[in-house]
């Protein structure tokens, strides 16, 4: 490995550029190579380098061929996760993928049985939990401040989803569906809250009022635009989602909130803002600060999250230490998201070892 930590970006759209840019600004490391089969994606890429030397091909395995990184980033689109890991995964580097780790079950746990044993830092972009007002609140529940965790609330209320290449966001044979495909956050934020698996899922959701008037080739979009999820875990924690992706009227898009046995904590994006309470004092012995991470140089997409994630990357490569966002926590967030969907589809909870 060289000094200076050489990156390989596969998938130049929207997420892969905002690596470019997270990447760009970290000492120690350099995007060096991108790949991508749509010119203009990396010509975005070649732009977004700034003058720096950046290799560029149409076929990731080409760059693959190249062998002049000693990191990929992947951040194609969801459907050919398994497929491009599948060929990354043969040599050995450090792998980021970005979030869902596969759009199936069946292909996440194929990717989780590899991850095993691989040699190398697999890491899975689930940077939701790198979100400075998020880790502030997780790491209060964390040391004790709030008691035991009984409950755990999730709203997202956001625009829809952005235009990508293609427009292959659109169906959901292609994200796993868009409890799999944007709330994967949310569940693995959920899983690590509570320190535990999850047990049984029940939700409800629909497509509303979202792209019903785009088509495709003829089709028009499946993907929903709204659901309530509540999520059992076997330690008795409780979990809930509430998602509205035509909620543009929204100060604050995501907030998150962990009551214990004596306190509660919330956080509230992208205001930064954070409230801790304990039950003993009450509403006035509510504490409210705004969090911020002066580490963080590159905003982005995601409020900083990408960025510190990038910083936690890069070294666990340099030391040769474990992902702290693993295979594991990605196959998890999937088969939440999968059976999510099987409990709208089929009108019933979903036990997970039904998929497991």
């Amino acid at each position: 490995m060289s000094t200076t930590l050489r990156y390989g970006l596969i998938g130049t759209g929207m997420m892969g550029l905002e690596h470019q840019r997270n990447l760009n600004a970290i000492e120690g490391v350099e995007v060096v190579a991108a790949a991508d089969p749509v010119q203009e994606s990396l010509d975005w890429a070649t732009f977004t380098a700034e003058g720096r030397p950046l290799e560029t091909f149409l076929d990731y395995r080409d760059l693959l061929t190249a062998d002049i990184c000693d990191a990929y980033v992947i951040s194609s689109p969801n459907f050919t996760h398994r497929a491009v890991l599948d060929d990354v995964m043969k040599s050995g580097k450090a792998i980021m993928v970005e979030k869902p780790l596969c759009t199936t079950v069946a292909d996440a746990r194929h990717i989780l049985e590899q991850a095993r044993t691989y040699p190398n830092v697999f890491w899975v972009g689930l940077e939701y939990r790198y979100m400075p007002p998020v880790q502030h609140i997780i790491q209060v529940a964390q040391r004790g401040e709030l008691g035991d965790v009984a409950m755990v609330a999730i709203r997202e209320h956001r625009h829809p989803f952005l235009v990508k290449v293609g427009n292959w966001n659109r169906f959901s044979e292609n994200t796993g569906g868009t409890l799999t495909e944007k709330c994967c956050h949310f569940f693995d934020l959920m899983r690590l809250i509570a320190q535990s698996n999850p047990m049984r899922v029940m939700a409800t959701g629909d497509q509303r009022f979202n792209h019903l008037d785009e088509t495709y080739d003829g089709r028009t979009p499946d993907i929903l635009d709204n659901a309530f999820v509540i999520v059992d875990f076997e330690n008795g924690v409780r979990a809930s989602l509430d998602l509205s992706m035509f909620a543009e009227g929204s100060v604050n898009n995501e907030e998150l909130s962990i009551v214990g046995r004596t306190g509660k904590a919330e956080a509230f994006i992208p205001s930064g803002i954070v409230r801790v309470g304990q039950r003993s004092g009450w509403g006035a012995g509510v504490h409210e600060e705004t969090i911020v991470d002066d580490r963080v140089l590159v905003e982005g997409f995601h409020h900083g999250a990408s960025f510190l994630e990038h910083l936690d990357f890069a070294q666990a490569i340099r030391t040769g230490t474990p992902a702290l966002v693993t295979a594991e926590d990605g196959y998890w967030s999937v088969l939440m998201g999968a059976a999510a969907h099987l409990s709208i589809d089929e009108g019933r909870v979903v036990h997970l070892s039904e998929l497991r």
